[in-house]
């Protein structure tokens, strides 16, 4: 395991960059496959994954249908190419799975430059880089290349060849639970249908399936459920097959883009001011001005169908450098130089922390409220004399004291404080052991805190 237990807290890893170097390396496995919604390229990514935590697979066949959707027929594809006059491939899938427009149907025939340019996907703003394109619910054929490759094919005639189909098969999806004790679920996600984008699927995938693991043999109020799905349509598969299940999830983030050094940056749930959107905006408060946290729209990823009127669901969208707002987004840049483990380590710490809080929240009652209880005589001012670290962790006992009137939870005393919670809960579970202070009627304790109640 790449991160310990102090009893049942969930403490960070011995090494803040073996756990990064860990998620680098399984993006890394991840990244040659080509993914679609559908296909092979999905299985073979689940069954990486699978090296890590025990998935559950399901399958929703062709055609079916998720409310308004239906599963489209499933793709594959072996080879694909465009060769010049004199047979020499100037655009190759074997070089990268990027060059082939994603779901593209098949097609194999000769034809001028002027035609084939029709076909063609570029960034003139980006010369050097290929684009990701996909035509998912429309068949059609094409390519993608640079801009700068294309400006310099020379007239003439071209041979082009996309050895895919399309038949009814089916559409892919796994997910794990780690129990908990409540009945209570926590939701985490990430799409699995990007070919060879890192950021932008592979660390999403790598960072919850070393999350999941590392919390497997741990014993939690809240259930985990981490889900990877084909973006949108994966979504709703599990949506329609668990339209029951929907109501036990407290909380929930969509996970990706974690791999660099922007942000990072959290959008809200359409309910926007739901517990995790608290959570969130608590944690990134304390990462800088670099942190951004943005209202809920209906466009993004998967949280726009958790999120939808007919589900509502307390999910939000977590990553570091927004989508669509970095250059290398959905292109060939998007590759495995991109990320780094410092910035992998940066993401699980942040979202390990988010589950240290939805874990460890309580709501203390003051045992002494007429006054302020003498912490000196108790040994709880000793030595604090005027030491940074020692002054805040009195203002954190102060701040707990005053707020422990039974209606405030130690994550409304961090909000209210401006201090972390990390520091709000040391200072409850010190001031509880001096019984100082014990849980509102309605309040239970964290199960880590259970052994010394």
């Amino acid at each position: 395991m790449s991160a310990l237990a102090t009893g049942n807290v969930i403490a960070p890893p011995p090494d803040a960059g073996a756990v990064g170097e860990e998620i680098h390396c399984l993006a890394g496995m991840l990244y040659p496959i080509c993914r679609s919604i559908t296909g092979q390229g999905v299985r073979d990514t689940l069954d990486i994954l699978a090296t890590c935590i025990p998935l559950e697979r399901h399958s929703v066949a062709t055609g079916e249908r998720l409310f308004d959707w239906s599963v489209p027929k499933e793709w594959t594809i072996r080879d694909a190419f465009i060769k010049d006059c004199e047979g020499r491939r100037v655009v190759d899938f074997a070089a990268s799975n990027l060059h082939v427009l994603n779901y593209s149907i098949p097609v194999h025939r000769r034809m001028p430059l002027a035609e084939l340019k029709a076909h063609i996907f570029t960034l003139p703003d980006q010369p050097d880089l290929v684009p990701y394109r996909t035509s998912y619910y429309a068949e059609r054929w094409g390519f993608c290349m640079a801009e700068s490759r294309l400006r310099r094919l020379p007239e003439g005639v071209y041979e082009v060849c996309i050895d895919a189909e399309l038949k009814d098969g089916r559409l892919d999806y796994g997910e794990y639970l780690h129990p908990g004790v409540t009945g209570r679920e926590f939701l985490l996600s990430a799409h699995i249908c990007h070919p060879s984008l890192a950021n932008d699927n592979c660390s999403g995938l790598a960072l919850l399936a070393m999350i999941a693991r590392n919390l497997r043999g741990r014993r939690t109020r809240y259930g985990y459920r981490f889900l990877f799905a084909p973006g949108t349509i994966g979504a709703l598969a599990w949506l329609s097959r668990n339209e029951n299940h929907v109501p036990q999830i407290d909380h929930g983030l969509v996970v990706s883009c974690v791999g660099d050094g922007g942000g990072p940056t959290y959008k809200r749930s359409r309910r926007g001011n739901a517990y995790i959107d608290r959570v969130m905006a608590h944690l990134l408060a304390h990462h800088g001005a670099q942190a951004i946290i943005k209202d809920f729209s209906p466009y993004g990823y998967d949280e726009r169908q958790f999120c939808s009127p007919g589900f509502d669901m307390p999910v939000g969208l977590f990553q570091h450098s927004a989508f669509a707002t970095f250059p290398e987004y959905h292109t060939s840049a998007d590759d495995m130089t991109f990320i780094h483990p410092q910035h992998l380590a940066r993401a699980y710490r942040t979202i390990m922390d988010a589950i240290e809080i939805v874990e460890g929240d309580w709501t203390p009652l003051n045992l002494l409220p007429r006054g302020e209880p003498q912490l000196g005589r108790r040994g709880l001012y000793a030595a604090l004399g005027g030491d940074t670290a020692g002054s805040s962790a009195a203002m954190a006992m102060l701040w707990v004291l005053n707020l422990a009137d039974g209606g405030h939870s130690l994550l409304d005393m961090a909000e209210r404080s401006g201090l972390h919670f990390k520091e709000i809960s040391a200072a409850a579970d010190l001031l509880r052991k001096h019984d100082l202070l014990a849980p509102a009627s309605g309040s239970d304790i964290p199960l880590d805190q259970t052994s010394s109640a």
